[in-house]
């Protein structure tokens, strides 16, 4: 109440000397951060070529966004082959986003896996997000056309310098039944351990070389050396 007594002839005082008690701020001051501005970027996390035991083969690893801060339209792409030949393994999502916390986006929408043969399609419900200690995450729980099945990415970026960074990856698959005629068991289908080594020329482009472990039950691990490129807009 005090306060307020103090604070009440103040305004009398400045209006009486012709001082605005709430003045506009400087024309120079920049505009003030629109809230609902739309933001858009393109991920290629991984294009890689992989050196392994009998055929090498190449991989396509990469995302896309469009939206604000709280809705996004997302896509998302991988795949992966034989050099010089089809990709085995390939599938496109689409999804849209929302944003449930400063780190995390829950996404939904619809998957078309193209390889193996035959297609489906199937519906996609993730959560993509940044864990506690700058782990990476992307969950997928795939639905509809075919048995449930899942996977699951984490991966972590450790500087080294300011432009030399290793990333240990990890990538798991799974399926609640088995579909014989896409050759996939049930339970848990693949593991891939990765760490990869990259140069950030730039922030947005980045050589990198490493190495990567796959184990597929039923069938099987070999080993690959990789050499790739990541790169964002």
């Amino acid at each position: 109440m005090r306060r307020l007594l103090l604070f009440v002839p103040l305004l009398w005082l400045q209006s009486a000397s012709g001082q605005d008690p709430y003045p506009l701020p400087p024309r120079e001051w920049p505009q003030p951060v629109m809230d609902r501005e739309l933001f858009a970027m393109v991920l290629l996390e991984r294009l890689e070529y992989r050196a392994q035991s009998g055929d090498d083969g190449w991989l396509w690893d990469g995302q896309a966004w469009y939206g604000g801060d709280r809705y996004r339209l997302w896509l998302k792409s991988e795949g992966e082959g034989e050099v010089g030949g089809r990709a085995e393994s390939a599938d496109v999502q689409a999804l849209l986003a929302r944003r449930i916390s400063p780190y995390w986006h829950l996404q939904a929408g619809v998957r078309e896996a193209l390889r193996p043969r035959p297609s489906r399609t199937s519906g996609v419900v993730a959560l993509q997000g940044l864990a506690p200690y700058w782990l990476e995450l992307d969950a997928s729980l795939f639905f509809g056309d075919g048995p449930v099945s899942g996977r699951v990415e984490a991966e972590y970026d450790q500087p080294l310098t300011q432009r030399w960074i290793v990333q240990p990856r990890l990538e798991a698959t799974w399926s609640g039944d088995s579909d014989a005629e896409r050759g996939v068991r049930s339970g848990l289908g693949e593991i891939e351990l990765g760490l990869r080594l990259r140069y950030e020329m730039r922030r947005e482009f980045a050589p990198y070389a490493g190495v990567s472990w796959t184990h597929r039950v039923g069938a099987g691990s070999d080993s690959a050396l990789v050499l790739g490129l990541r790169a964002w807009y």
